[in-house]
C-alpha cells in the first residue's frame, strides 16, 4: 500500500516529518556558517586596521585590502539574504536572522570606512595614543564576536559574550572621550583636528556596532530559550 503521508527512502517508507528533517536541516546550518564567516572577516579586518598606526604603514595598501574584505562580507550578507528568502524553515525568527547578518555587515562597513579615511586624508603619524586604544578595543570586540558565533547554534554559553561586548563598548566610549578632549586641548591645527575627529567617530561607530551585534544575539537567545 502506498504511503500517503511519506515516501520511500532506501527501500523503506519514511514519514513526512522525517523527510522534512532530512531536507531542511542542511539549509538551517547554512545560516550559522554565514554568521561564522562574517565574524571571522571582522577579525581579519580589525587586525588589519590596527596596523595603520605602525611605523611605515602603507595606507593605500591597507585601505585596498579592507575594501576587498568588506566586499567579501557584503557577498556573505547577500548570500545569507538569498538563502533566507528561499527558505521555508529557519533556525530562529527570520527578522532576527536578517538583523544579525545586517549588524555584522555594519561593523565591517565602519572598519573599512576608517581605513579609507586614513588613506584619503593622508593622516600623518604619530597618531594620538587613544587611536591605538580604540583599535585594540575593536580588535578585541571582533575576536569576542567570532568566538561567540559558533555557540549560537546551541544557544549556550553566550551570556559571557554580551557582558564582555558591553564592557568593551564602555571602554571604547571612555577612550573616545579622552581622544576628543586631547584633540581640542593639545594644540593640533584645525585641519588635523577635523581629520582625526572624523576618524575617531568612525572608530567609535565600529565599537558601537559590535555592541549592536551582541544585543541581537542576546535577543535571539532570550526568545529561543
Amino acid at each position: 500500500m502506498d504511503n500517503p503521508k511519506g515516501t520511500r527512502f532506501g527501500g523503506r517508507d519514511i514519514g513526512y516529518h522525517a523527510l522534512v528533517r532530512i531536507s531542511l536541516r542542511p539549509t538551517q546550518n547554512v545560516f550559522y556558517d554565514h554568521f561564522n564567516q562574517a565574524a571571522n572577516n571582522l577579525v581579519t579586518g580589525a587586525e588589519l586596521l590596527a596596523t595603520i598606526t605602525s611605523d611605515g604603514a602603507n595606507y593605500q595598501e591597507i585601505s585596498a585590502k579592507l575594501v576587498d574584505i568588506e566586499h567579501d562580507s557584503d557577498e556573505i550578507t547577500h548570500t545569507m539574504i538569498r538563502t533566507l528568502n528561499a527558505s521555508f524553515i529557519t533556525p530562529f525568527d527570520r527578522e532576527d536572522i536578517y538583523r544579525l547578518g545586517s549588524t555584522l555587515d555594519d561593523v565591517m562597513d565602519h572598519i573599512e570606512a576608517a581605513g579609507t579615511l586614513v588613506h584619503l586624508y593622508g593622516i600623518e603619524a604619530p597618531f594620538p595614543p587613544e587611536v591605538d586604544e580604540l583599535l585594540r578595543v575593536i580588535a578585541a570586540s571582533a575576536r569576542t564576536a567570532a568566538e561567540a558565533m559558533p555557540k549560537l547554534k546551541s544557544r549556550k554559553g553566550l551570556e559571557e559574550y554580551w557582558i564582555a561586548a558591553n564592557t568593551l563598548e564602555d571602554d571604547g566610549d571612555r577612550v573616545y572621550r579622552k581622544l576628543i578632549a586631547r584633540l581640542f586641548s593639545d594644540g593640533y591645527d584645525t585641519l588635523t583636528v577635523m581629520k582625526l575627529k572624523e576618524l575617531a567617530d568612525e572608530l567609535e561607530a565600529a565599537v558601537d556596532a559590535f555592541e549592536h551585534v551582541s544585543n541581537v544575539v542576546e535577543t535571539i537567545v532570550l526568545k529561543e530559550s
